[in-house]
């Protein structure tokens, strides 16, 4: 995931989702599937690109100036309105007796280890930074459900900070989130190495910062 051709950084970041782990078949299929279960019919394939279409429409997921105590609800509520708008695309927001209820289970659901997978280079390679005394962080934008997550999928033991946009207050490309990050390990920036699959919030956000920026092209982004 890294070259060794130059002197090892201090601290290697990491995005998560889509860097570390990827969601199963596609974030279509799970909205398709826990839809079945309140009884509406959807194409995953349809889903799947009304939901990137609402993704990328929505504001970015940062909330700055929230109490702690109130993240949570704001990172529900943002992710409950990119569902409203993914099923109102397709015309079949109407069709739930009782939507709120439907997105409750979606919410838990990726907060658990089923829709997800580790990519199979992964712990290799975050267990040979480990070894030559790397210190290991996460920076994200994804939302709170990472803790969970990261646990389940056995990767939290690897990581000794995780720094994610809704608790900083700013989000990948913003500078502020990865001073945040930067400030946890006492590092300055051109000590540090990001590694991510977006080019503009990881490669370009981070390259902005100062860090090293490596960007990660899986074959689905």
């Amino acid at each position: 995931m890294t070259s060794q051709k130059e002197p090892f950084p201090q601290v290697i970041f990491f995005d998560a989702v889509g860097t570390l782990f990827g969601v199963k078949d596609s974030v279509g299929a799970a909205y398709s599937t826990i839809a079945h279960q309140f009884g509406v019919e959807a194409d995953p394939q349809t889903l799947n690109q009304a939901f990137f279409q609402s993704f990328k429409a929505a504001s970015p997921m940062a909330f700055p100036g929230s109490p702690v105590a109130d993240i949570p609800r704001q990172e529900y509520e943002w992710w409950e309105q990119v569902a409203v708008r993914t099923f109102e695309q397709v015309g079949l927001y109407s069709r739930f007796h009782d939507f709120s209820a439907f997105f409750s289970a979606l919410y838990q659901y990726f907060a658990t280890a089923e829709p997800w997978f580790v990519y199979p280079e992964v712990a290799r390679s975050l267990v040979y930074w480990r070894q030559q005394n790397v210190e290991l962080g996460i920076l994200s934008n994804f939302d709170t459900r990472l803790y969970p997550v990261l646990k389940v999928l056995k990767l939290s033991d690897y990581f000794t900070s995780v720094t994610i946009s809704t608790e900083v207050g700013a989000a990948k490309p913003e500078r502020a989130v990865f001073e945040a990050a930067l400030a946890k390990h006492q590092c300055s920036p051109d000590r540090a190495w990001h590694v991510g699959d977006s080019f503009r919030e990881d490669y370009e956000g981070a390259k902005a910062a100062g860090l090293r920026a490596i960007w990660l092209k899986r074959s689905n982004t």
